[in-house]
């Protein structure tokens, strides 16, 4: 960046991507000729540390020199803090991520203690950030317009809605939040003219995220997404210094004073930089009175970081299983984030994958180039407008029915933005309202997802089961932001909710998600056969109960017994744990029943036709041919 800027005060503000990273963050903006352009510092640095000091006198220090300052002022000095966005205090893995003070063990959200008593929340941390990254494009361009944040692919709601809230802190305008993957293939794809099937490799400083994607001239529609998401480069630093605290005289890590965890981060980061180059690396560990001379080998580091490399391999054949495509379908790996320059980590793609990867370009700037082009885009500034993206859902979303099941409205991998509604009815007589309960993940029951929401429509007039048709319609944003509506048809009582929860899934548990419904899968298919069964039969006998209070007098000799026999079989099959059970009792009991609910149909019939003529008879009959006033609980219509 040069000395002296000279900006045209009259000119539109020019829109920006922004890379705000766990690591490293940046800025960059498409240029006149339609090529995206990185800011750089007056010492032609790109990269912005993602490192905050809190000083004295409420002063903050955002970058490099923040990063200077932490090994002196381990506490007052944030770094990663992306880790902790959408993570409550009371989250075990909270308090592995730093040695940090915080404010407090339990609530929503993650609070630091900093300089002079001074409390911040990660959603603060970050806008210093963002707001260092406006000023810097403020000072190349004068004035900047909107901005296409990039975040992981797995991120969840409440990560999504803290990035937003950061950056309104930090006064700039979202235009869209662009998951990481799909902004580095829009840079590869619009850079290099290509079309075909394409996997975003993308190991960063504090997630990993894996996408499988197509692009076809001009649109990007992602197939499948997955990732390791407590997986990055800080993980591969923290397998170094282990090992480095160890000869500096602490066998166990959580046990070591700050400044001692903060000088072996530092020194394992300088490590693993240096066996990207080199094969044998020699460092002096000079802290707290001692002074070691160490020998680190890139073999070393192999073995010490083989289990990291292996859980990126698990990701990549689960997001190639879900897309139902092989390694040998992909055309080209892109690598993006820094921690992909490690030696082990290309061999391992280039074995799984069998080609080497595409690294033309920086895997450090391609995310925030290809978020450049997207704020062109969407800006209406730029030359590419025949561009579309079409990113998809990490993870299902869904509401809970009757018994405890999931009614998945919203499949993962789903294309975003989308919409989509499903019709139920009530299981009780007279029901007044309905609660819905909006659930996010991939297992049968609402018990074992993540709970995104609960609000209650009230107000509907007392009607028999079966009868009210409760409307829960879904929809998300390009953002991955989730809207819920709920209505009754009949009546035409509706409410809506934006699911803002106040904190969320963190990337662990999204990916723990899904590894529980791999595992667990055929117990929770069996799980929800069982309740809905057990549903099923509370409505039949009390539907029986009922039949015999109000009928008892058309029972034939010994049938009594006959279905008395058969509800107590049935009761006792609900006490158990086979649904094939349940379902054979209630047959048993249809079989002892069926004479009976004959006749009482036949009473029925006869009580309706007293005293009606055949015209009225026909004319009700036209009205109620095309109202299903008794769907069961189980059955709705899809929208």
């Amino acid at each position: 960046m040069s000395l002296l800027q000279i900006h045209d005060p009259a000119a539109s503000p020019r829109p920006i991507g922004i890379d705000l990273g766990t690591t490293n963050s940046l800025v960059a903006y498409v240029g006149a000729m339609g090529e995206p352009v990185v800011v750089r510092d007056c010492d032609g640095e790109a990269l912005v540390p993602s490192v905050v000091h809190y000083a004295g006198d409420r002063v903050t220090v955002v970058g490099a020199r923040a990063r200077d300052l932490a090994l002196e002022h381990p506490r007052d000095t944030l770094v990663s803090v992306k880790r902790f966005m959408g993570r409550g205090a009371d989250d075990p893995e909270t308090r592995t991520l730093g040695p940090y003070r915080f404010a407090s063990a339990t609530g929503p959200v993650v609070r630091f203690e900093v300089g002079e008593g001074r409390v911040v929340t990660p959603v603060e941390v970050s806008a210093e950030i963002l707001r260092d990254l406006r000023e810097r494009a403020e000072d190349e361009l004068g004035r900047v317009g909107g901005a296409v944040i990039t975040v992981p692919a797995y991120f969840d709601d409440a990560q999504r809605q803290a990035t937003r809230d950061a950056a309104r802190l930090a006064g700039i305008e979202v235009l869209r939040l662009l998951n990481e993957p799909t902004a580095a293939a829009l840079a590869y794809g619009l850079e290099h003219r290509k079309n075909g099937r394409f996997l975003v490799f993308d190991l960063g400083g504090g997630t990993f995220d894996v996408t499988l994607l197509d692009l076809d001239d001009g649109v990007f529609q992602v197939r499948a997404t997955g990732g390791d998401s407590q997986l990055g480069g800080d993980d591969f630093d923290r397998a170094i210094a282990s090992r480095l605290l160890e000869h500096l005289g602490h066998r166990e890590a959580p046990s070591a004073p700050p400044s001692a965890v903060r000088y072996a981060l530092e020194a394992a980061r300088s490590i693993k930089h240096a066996l990207t180059d080199h094969d044998l690396v020699e460092t002096t560990l000079d802290h707290g009175g001692q002074s070691v001379l160490l020998r680190v080998t890139r073999a070393e580091f192999d073995a010490w970081t083989a289990p990291l490399v292996a859980r990126t391999q698990v990701a990549c054949r689960k997001v190639l299983r879900d897309a139902t495509c092989s390694a040998a379908d992909v055309e080209g790996i892109i690598l993006v984030g820094g921690a992909t320059r490690i030696p082990s980590v290309r061999r391992a793609v280039a074995s799984l994958f069998g080609r080497e990867p595409l690294a033309d370009i920086d895997p450090d700037l391609v995310v925030a180039m290809g978020a450049s082009l997207q704020a062109d885009i969407l800006a209406g500034q730029g030359p590419r407008q025949d561009v579309l993206l079409l990113d998809v859902l990490p993870l299902s979303l869904g509401i809970e029915a009757m018994g405890g099941v999931v009614e998945r409205i919203l499949p993962r991998n789903t294309a975003i933005p989308a919409e989509a509604a499903q019709v139920f009815t009530t299981y009780a007589e007279n029901q007044t309202g309905f609660e819905i309960h909006v659930v996010q993940g991939e297992r049968e029951l609402a018990a074992d997802c993540r709970s995104l929401a609960r609000f209650t429509l009230r107000g509907i007039p007392p009607m028999p089961a079966g009868l009210p048709r409760l409307e829960v319609r879904f929809a998300v944003d390009a953002d991955g932001l989730l809207r819920v509506s709920a209505s009754e048809r009949t009546t035409g009582m509706s409410q809506d909710v934006e699911v803002k929860p106040t904190y969320g899934l963190d990337d662990a548990a999204i990916e723990q998600m899904l590894l529980d419904a791999y595992e667990h899968g055929e117990r929770d298919v069996v799980a929800r056969a069982l309740s809905e069964q057990r549903i099923e039969a509370e409505r039949v006998l009390a539907a029986t109960d009922k039949a015999l209070a109000e009928d008892a007098d058309l029972l034939a000799p010994d049938e009594r017994s006959r279905i008395d026999a058969a509800m107590a079989g049935l009761r006792t099959a609900c006490g158990g744990d086979a649904h094939r059970r349940i379902v054979a009792r209630i047959e048993d009991l249809d079989a002892a029943t069926r004479e009976f609910a004959g006749r009482r149909m036949d009473r029925a019939i006869r009580r309706a036709l007293t005293g009606q003529s055949l015209a009225s008879v026909e004319t009700d009959t036209a009205r109620a041919a095309g109202l299903d006033a008794h769907m069961p609980p189980s059955m709705r219509e899809d929208d």
